[in-house]
């Protein structure tokens, strides 16, 4: 009977866990084990040649690219249904944009290399322990020995961007030093593990390697401080420079076709002005709304001071989580488990240098306020950052129907197409569903569309700004000006936002992404349901089905359009 009452509770679980039966699964396309390979393959290479920055995973990553390409090619297109034809389109553009990055590695990893006297002897003992190759302890104690003294000469070369510079002077920037440093750090873990896979099972290891390891151990940690605290001026500190390399016409150029968007970068900012201007004429009927005439900007202070009090904004959280949720459920399928398996946790006070605002991970809202370790100005500057009509509609694009709903189904449904991950429909199909919010009342107040509006100004003004500065435009602290004054944003916010932009933790057009991924969603809505081919809900349903990819294939499927094997972007989807 126990056991009868176990199977009976497990497939009512398992029930719970698949979507509503109105919702039509779309299936996996013939093209899905090739894409699943080479995904499992990269992994395998990633893991085994697991020092970042060496010749030979760049080698063997450029090997399996070529190879899964040939195969890729080989393949008879014209048997093909749609879906498997996308599915060929975004493994082409994978494996064509696997081989560039790798080019671009190459040339980052040659002009780190001068400042890296030690990598090649770091790349030869990991070949020795991945081959277990007896070692000849005598002769690498010598080059274990040898290194320090390497990276003293290193050190009296390095001349800093924009001192003069004299014969065999190697010139760091400070993005430069910053890589470099990681770099070694990489470095210098993998030697730890090395040491650890020898020390206490070879008897004569340690006679030989003891005194070396130890002193190539302290000459890289003082390296380290050095490329990071003396060159970059990066020291933990809130005040630290905003340090990044802009990327460029040509490779923003590249990056665009890569996300399948037919666009050029000046294009794009005219878009981002356009809505920037759109939101602040909002902005400023809202504000006469609140009886502050049309200053915006005093509109968005008024809101910022309507916080919750300190512990009760994870509360707040969820009670806003099941108010989007509730209106919403008409619009698209929620599955149960969907909306009950999440949770909250508060971010770190250092952690909100860089993650300010409420963010999402792993079925987990990551709540930003005020913690007792800052002291009264940053607790305040916190709240006000994340005051109740912020926070309003950051909700629902992290949660329901945004980001959450979008991990559930994406885990279920085609899941070996996050291969092909994009953030032009990851973060775009959360700024649809805020257009959506918008067009259909969720605001309930003046200052509810004020919330609203600040972050649409957001998106648009990161359009604007982190193009400018990959133009070479714009300065890091240009940027947060305009940030602070054209949008409205606490000081510490913005610097955050920037840091966060420029440090290399994501691609140059990711800011971008949010609201012109939007716009190219509400633009394949308005061709869908505006025509009656679909539903409202049909449609949402349908659309997230197919999967994190660039929209425009996705375009390509719902409306039944050809998908030719020399495939590019062509879609101007700000023009219907």
């Amino acid at each position: 009977m126990k056991h009868a009452n176990l199977v009976v509770a497990m497939l009512a679980i398992a029930l719970s866990c698949a979507p509503a039966r109105s919702q039509q699964l779309s299936p996996d396309s013939a093209l899905a084990p090739l894409v699943r390979q080479y995904q499992v393959d990269d992994q395998s290479v990633r893991t085994y040649f697991d020092l970042r920055w060496s010749s030979a995973r760049l080698d063997a990553q450029e090997q399996l690219a070529r190879r899964r390409l040939a195969e890729l090619n080989a393949v008879p297109f014209d048997t093909l249904d749609s879906p498997a034809r996308a599915d060929a389109v975004l493994l082409r553009f994978k494996l064509e944009d696997a081989l560039s990055s790798i080019a671009i590695d190459r040339s980052r990893l040659a002009e780190m290399r001068p400042l890296l006297p030690h990598l090649p002897l770091l790349e030869q003992i990991e070949t020795l322990r991945s081959e277990m190759t007896p070692l000849d302890l005598p002769a690498l104690a010598a080059q274990f020995s040898a290194v320090p003294e390497q990276i003293r000469q290193v050190r009296a070369r390095i001349v800093r961007s924009g001192e003069q510079s004299g014969e065999g002077s190697i010139v760091v920037s400070p993005s430069l030093a910053l890589r470099t440093a990681s770099a070694s750090e990489d470095a210098l873990d993998k030697l730890e593990r090395w040491n650890r896979h020898y020390r206490d099972f070879v008897p004569e290891f340690g006679w030989w390697m003891d005194k070396p390891i130890a002193a190539v151990r302290d000459a890289l940690r003082d390296y380290h401080h050095f490329l990071r605290a003396d060159l970059a001026a990066q020291r933990g500190d809130p005040g630290d420079p905003l340090v990044g390399d802009p990327a460029g016409r040509e490779r923003l150029v590249q990056e665009l076709r890569r996300e399948m968007i037919a666009y050029t970068p000046e294009e794009l900012i005219a878009i981002g002005q356009r809505e920037l201007a759109w939101c602040q004429a909002e902005l400023r009927a809202a504000s006469l709304e609140m009886g502050l005439g049309d200053d915006f900007l005093a509109a968005i202070e008024k809101v910022k001071q309507q916080h919750v009090p300190p512990g009760e904004q994870a509360g707040y959280i969820t009670r806003q989580a099941e108010q989007a949720i509730a209106f919403v459920s008409e619009l698209v399928t929620v599955p149960d488990l969907c909306a009950r398996l999440w949770r909250t946790q508060m971010i770190p006070a250092h952690d909100q240098r860089i993650w300010p605002f409420a963010a999402y991970g792993d079925a987990v809202v990551m709540v930003s306020y005020a913690t007792d370790e800052m002291d009264t100005a940053e607790k305040l500057m916190s709240m006000r950052g994340n005051n109740r009509h912020f926070t309003r509609i950051v909700v629902p694009h992290e949660l329901i129907p945004g980001h959450h709903l979008q991990r559930y189904v994406h885990d279920r449904v085609r899941p070996y197409r996050r291969a092909f991950e994009t953030p032009f429909f990851v973060e775009g199909w959360a700024l649809y569903w805020e257009f959506e919010l918008w067009d259909r009342g969720y605001a309930q107040t003046p200052e509810d569309r004020v919330g609203m509006l600040f972050w649409r100004s957001h998106r648009a003004a990161r359009i604007i700004t982190s193009l400018q500065f990959h133009l070479g435009q714009i300065t890091p602290e240009q940027w947060i000006d305009f940030l602070v004054t054209q949008v409205g944003h606490e000081r510490a916010s913005a610097v955050g936002e920037v840091r966060r932009s420029i440090n290399g933790m994501y691609s140059p057009l990711y800011q971008v992404a949010y609201m012109i991924g939007g716009i190219q969603i509400r633009a394949l809505r308005d061709e869908s349901v505006g025509q009656g081919r679909l539903s409202q809900r049909a449609f949402n349903d349908a659309l997230i089905q197919q999967g994190p990819i660039p929209v425009e294939i996705i375009r390509a499927q719902m409306l039944d359009l050809p998908i030719e094997p020399g495939f590019e972007p062509s879609w101007r989807f700000d023009e219907h």
